[in-house]
């Protein structure tokens, strides 16, 4: 049998309902009339400024114009037939991406008087498609690291247990999402900064087949080859809304050199029955928690239930995870990370030595997990003979993997360690992203997708790992598993009234 997308939910019969509806069941809500852009808008409007106050997630609000534009979207709904396929329904965007008349600081204090004077590629894409931008979310200093914190905006917290982390760096959008704060958003991911929000939330984040989706528009960001490190993607709250997202945001654009036309499937094709499902419980050096690989196991035989074939995997393929990601981004990155933490400043660098000084006598405008990452970057960067092996040994995985997942196989594992740790506590395993940045260097699609909580009520969650350029068999066993387990469920935040 084929797996099933998701019945489309009913009609509309209450505030919740807008809440926690899909994307895709919201546009057609839309289309049917059945619910006003207006409306829709205003909902999530009330939303944010409910739960906000005690997230920290959405950074910066466009409400009035968000206002405006769903009533020239409720006016176009009336006169029907208008093909926009995400028409009158709101969103947030990851503060990375420019967003006209919105701040663009990538939490930098020297950028904090940077107003982007036009949408990026993707964002566009996204308003092209009828949605209606209501917000930007909040990101760490400089985008590598898991606690979404820096000194422009302060630190977001997670739905679920506000003293701990949301994950980053797309960790605004995991938040708000989470909360019922926004139907959609646009993440982007270069180690895991999709994926790794979206387990700590507990929503559905997709990382895109490398070179699918188009960077440019983004800030930071490298350059070069290494643009095949990071991808834009969908973080949602239903599975089904990732290939319609998708659709609407892949594609070449003059502003990434790297990125490909690439043929998009249909779900709807893959037999469950055909999958292969290779299982990687742990990575083989870095210890997972035991019910994160039992999350693992469990979605296994979720999908043997369906029919799909379960095979061991050789876990000891991605004991180097780490170092083939520090590899390739240092073999093909064109900046420094501590040359791009001097944006704004005038100067070409920032003094790492000097700015850890000031940080400890709280005197730098820089966070200190940005001026550590920038430090472990100018030891990567003088030891350049050992990364390039690293690089040469990730091609080599690389494609041996592709031909092993081929066109129905899928591998599961882990987003991350365990769940969402409390804040400050990365700091005691600062390697452990080593789970989701391999596959940014395998350039393989991946849909984290939730399956359930542990016992003190943190959400858990798995990767789906399909072959470059299969993303909708991923999005399809991901799919399964969201029907099996039930998905994603509403995070109401202790303090926010609701």
């Amino acid at each position: 049998m084929t797996v099933e997308t998701a019945r489309s939910a009913p009609a509309p019969r209450s505030e919740r309902d807008l809440l926690t509806a899909a994307a895709v069941d919201l546009a057609r809500w839309l289309r049917e009339r059945r619910v006003s852009s207006v409306e829709l808008v205003e909902t999530t409007i009330r939303r944010i400024e409910r739960v906000n106050p005690a997230l920290n997630a959405v950074v910066h609000t466009r409400f009035e114009r968000a206002r405006h534009e769903a009533a020239l979207a409720d006016e176009r709904l009336a006169r029907g037939s208008d093909p926009a396929p995400l028409l009158g329904v709101p969103c947030t965007i990851k503060e990375f991406f420019a967003v006209e008349g919105a701040p663009q600081t990538g939490g930098l204090v020297a950028r904090k008087g940077t107003i982007s004077s036009s949408d990026a590629p993707t964002v566009a894409r996204l308003r092209a498609a009828g949605a209606i931008v209501v917000g930007t979310t909040n990101v760490p200093e400089g985008g590598i690291w898991l606690e979404t914190f820096n000194s422009v905006y302060g630190r977001t917290n997670n739905p679920w247990d506000l003293a701990r982390t949301s994950g980053g760096s797309s960790g605004g959008e995991g938040a708000i999402i989470a909360a019922g704060g926004s139907p959609f958003g646009l993440g982007s991911d270069i180690g895991g900064s999709v994926r790794i929000p979206a387990a700590f939330c507990g929503i559905v984040g997709h990382k895109p087949s490398g070179r699918l989706l188009p960077n440019g528009g983004q800030f930071p960001a490298p350059t070069g080859e290494a643009l095949a490190l990071l991808c834009p993607g969908p973080m949602v709250r239903r599975v089904r809304d990732v290939m319609p997202l998708l659709r609407v945001l892949a594609g070449p654009d003059p502003s990434d050199p790297v990125c490909v036309q690439m043929e998009l499937g249909d779900p709807a094709t893959v037999d469950v029955r055909d999958l292969t499902v290779y299982v990687a419980p742990h990575n083989a050096r870095f210890r997972a928690r035991g019910v994160m690989m039992q999350a693992v196991e469990d979605a296994a035989r979720a999908l043997e239930r369906r029919g799909a074939r379960v095979v061991p995997f050789d876990v000891t393929k991605l004991r180097r995870g780490l170092e083939y990601w520090a590899g390739a981004l240092a073999e093909s990155a064109e900046e420094s990370y501590d040359e791009l933490l001097a944006s704004g400043t005038g100067r070409a660098r920032i003094g790492v030595p000097l700015e850890l000084l000031k940080a400890a006598a709280g005197r730098s405008n820089h966070t200190l997990p940005a001026l550590v990452v920038a430090a472990a970057g100018s030891i990567v960067q003088r030891f350049g003979g050992a990364t390039s092996g690293f690089a040469r040994a990730a091609a080599e995985l690389r494609a041996e993997l592709a031909a092993l997942l081929g066109d129905r196989g899928v591998l599961l594992h882990p987003p991350y360690t365990r769940p969402a740790p409390r804040h400050h506590a990365v700091w005691a395993t600062p390697f452990d992203p080593a789970y989701t940045a391999i596959f940014n260097v395998m350039e393989t699609p991946v849909t984290a997708v939730p399956i359930g909580f542990d016992p003190r009520g943190l959400p858990v969650g798995v990767q789906v790992i399909a072959a470059p350029g299969r993303d909708h068999v991923a999005v399809s066993a991901a799919q399964a598993l969201e029907d099996h387990f039930g998905g994603w469920m509403l995070a109401t935040p202790l303090g926010s009234g609701s």
